[in-house]
């Protein structure tokens, strides 16, 4: 089992708790996906993947379509996808990921989260190398022998493959998830979801009472409906 496991065992999808915020989120991405790519999911690869992390979320498909609709709409605000970078206390790195019709709003709050909790936050590429910018698929484990699997895989660029209650997981470097996507599409196996996620390449152990100053500071960005994804460093 290597980093990527070990990480996903740690999260447990901490981010997906909520399910109204997990419905904003999805809405948010595939509006970005329709205006990037078109409403049509066959041509376009990044809504085909944003509709099937829906349907795993158990997004009813009204929602869906009524988030595909509003996409479509000229009066629909544009959102922009907005990274942060900062530190917590005790030299734990954070990378915060928001998807934002607002960046004036977006940049305060999180200011503000970094301030109030005594964070420091920082500019562009001062923590982003601490961390693997990877991409993931998660498929139904139907009797696959991982070893094939992951031969029949290699040349798309997958790094990691794992088993992990019931379902595999597989990761590869950021920059291949569209062949990914088109390998197990062409093997036709179903992807029950996929996207990306931020690894870091080493982590700080702290004490319990470190550890609780530092939830804080992540607490309060993920309650903010802009940030999609809060990364950190602390083991």
């Amino acid at each position: 089992m290597g980093r990527a496991f070990e990480f996903r065992k740690a999260r447990k999808m901490k981010r997906w708790s909520k399910m109204a915020k997990t419905f904003s989120r999805i809405g948010k991405d595939i509006v970005i996906a329709i205006k990037e790519g078109g409403v049509d999911p066959e041509t376009n690869s990044r809504l085909r993947a944003v509709i099937q992390n829906a349907k795993t979320a158990n997004m009813p498909k009204d929602i869906i379509d009524r988030a595909i609709k509003k996409a479509t709409d000229k009066d629909t605000s544009d959102y922009k996808e907005v990274n942060f970078e900062g530190y917590a206390p005790h030299g734990i790195a954070i990378f915060v990921e928001t998807t934002t019709d607002n960046n004036n709003r977006t940049v305060a709050n999180v200011r503000a989260a970094f301030t109030k909790f005594n964070g420091n936050l920082g500019t562009s590429g001062s923590v982003e190398f601490l961390f693997e910018h990877t991409c993931n698929f998660k498929i139904a484990n139907q009797e696959h022998d991982l070893e094939e699997l992951e031969l029949e895989l290699i040349d798309a660029g997958i790094d990691e493959i794992f088993e992990d209650e019931g379902e595999i997981n597989i990761y590869g470097a950021f920059e291949s998830f569209g062949s990914i996507q088109k390998a197990l599409e062409a093997m036709n196996i179903e992807i029950l979801s996929s996207g990306y996620e931020r690894i870091p390449t080493n982590t700080t152990k702290l004490t319990e009472e470190q550890e609780q100053e530092v939830e804080k500071l992540l607490e309060r960005l993920e309650e903010d409906d802009d940030v999609h994804n809060v990364y950190h460093t602390m083991g």
